[in-house]
Formats: structure tokens, sequence, C-alpha cells
């Protein structure tokens, strides 16, 4: 098997990184020698967090922080700087989703998601974007999207809208920190096994059964699977990829084509007044 790029001694700070596809994504570092910090509003899921990461002989910082809070974002970053040197490698994961019409959507619940997605993203970014270029540190960034940010996604207009701006910014950060040595990219993950998204995504088992029926490849995802895209992306091996987001969905987003098929092409016979003359 070849040697994984490494990621030895540089500092990766990961929100929501106590529990799911944050933490996951937080041990792919790890193993590559990352040196590890955890940001999330709850102090049970960065003490669960640790401990995870403890039985995979990992350390960790951990920090609560709600993304929201600009000033709390830039106490973390600070404090970051002051103790450790600084963040070299910043995943943006803290989200909040959940399945709703929009004419049900509440516009406070909206506002939420948004606030946390998007804004907390531009929190994080700008005030690791800032410490990276006041440092004269090269870095990398890495936000989680979703492909029904370019698609569309009915029920998840709230996240939608959030992913589809982080996904802007991504593009954006890249083209203006270029010069600074910092990269921005993006993964888009498809389903992937987890409890926390199937009990407000997919909570039943027929529900479940139409998603995975939808994926060409009829699985979900590994959240380790996602992780070890994500530590490709912010490793050396990808030095010259920037503003690109990755998807990761077993080709659930692809075009169907007329037929609607994930399967194989059916056979079609023709109708009679189209079979093609003989000897052609």
């Amino acid at each position: 098997m070849p040697d994984r790029p490494s990621l030895d001694n540089r500092l990766a700070l990961v929100t929501g990184g106590g529990t799911g596809l944050g933490l996951a994504i937080a041990g792919s570092l790890g193993r590559r020698g990352a040196r590890l910090a955890l940001a999330s509003r709850s102090e049970a899921h960065l003490a669960a967090g640790k401990e995870a990461l403890a039985a995979d002989r990992l350390a960790a910082s951990t920090h609560v922080c709600d993304v929201r809070d600009v000033h709390a974002v830039r106490r973390l970053v600070r404090t970051l700087e002051e103790e450790h040197g600084g963040v070299d490698i910043l995943i943006n994961n803290a989200a909040g989703n959940f399945v709703r019409p929009a004419e049900e959507l509440p516009e406070k619940a909206f506002a939420n998601v948004v606030d946390i997605v998007l804004n907390g993203t531009f929190n994080a970014s700008r005030a690791a974007g800032r410490a990276m270029i006041e440092a004269g540190r090269s870095g990398v960034i890495l936000n989680v999207v979703a492909t029904y940010a370019w698609t569309g996604g009915p029920g998840t207009i709230h996240s939608a809208c959030a992913k589809a701006g982080v996904l802007a910014m991504t593009r954006t950060l890249a083209v203006e920190w270029a010069r600074h040595g910092i990269r921005v990219v993006a993964v888009a993950p498809g389903p992937f096994d987890s409890r926390g998204a199937a009990d407000r995504l997919w909570p039943s088992e027929d529900l479940e059964a139409r998603v995975r029926a939808g994926i060409p490849l009829a699985r979900f995802a590994t959240r380790e699977e996602v992780a070890e895209a994500c530590a490709f992306l912010v490793s050396d091996a990808a030095s010259y990829v920037t503003g690109e987001c990755l998807t990761i969905d077993g080709g659930a987003s692809l075009g169907r084509g007329f037929l609607g098929e994930t399967g194989p092409v059916p056979r079609i016979r023709r109708r009679r007044s189209e079979r093609p003359p003989e000897g052609t």
C-alpha cells in the first residue's frame, strides 16, 4: 500500500469536530501526523471526540466555540496562534440540517442554518486566513458542502442556500488568497453512514431504501471514505488544487438520462416503423 501523504506537525482545526464526519476527518489527519484541535458548541461532544481519538492513540486539544460568534472564533484562532503556533489546516465542517418543505420552514430556522453554515464558515475562514497572511504562512481551508448546492434539494432549502454560498466562497477565496499560498477547496459528500443523518434525513427504512436506490453505486459512503478524500485534498499531494469541489456521492448527482436508469440500460424493442431496412 502506498504511503499516505504526510501532514507532520501541521495544526488542523476542525469545526464540528467532536462527532460524525468532523471526528472522522480529524482521525484521518491525525494518522498522517497532524496536530489536532477540535471545536464544537458542545462540551459533551468534544469530550467524546477526544476520548475516541485517544483510543486511536491520537491527541487533540478541545475548544468550546460557536462559529456563529465571530468574536469567539477570533479568540479561538488567537489562542491556537499563541499556544500551538497557528492553524495550518482549517476544516469547516460545522453545520445544521433537517428536512422541511419550504412552505413549512420557519424564517428563524432558515436564518439559523444559514448563520451556522455560511456565516460560520466565513467567520472561521476569515480569522484563520488573516492569521496565516499576517504570519506569512501558507495553509489550506477545506469546506464541507453538498451536491444540492448546485442541483437543488427539495426539503433542504435552508441548507442548499447556505452550502451554495459556501461553494461560491470557496472559489472566491481560492482566487483572492492564492497569492498568499493559501489553498481553499471543498468536498460534497453524498449520503454516508451516519446515525445522526439517518435520524434527520431518512428516518424510516423505506426512505433509506429510496435514497440508496438513487445511488448508481448502490450503497452509502462510509465516513472514513469521505475523510480520506479530505485528507488528500489538504495534503501536499493536492498542492496544485484550489477552488475545486470534489464530489463524493457514488454517482448520485449525475444525470440519469431520459430513461431515468441507475442500473443496466434495458433492451428496448423498436417499433416496427423504426426498424432499419433489411441489409443495413
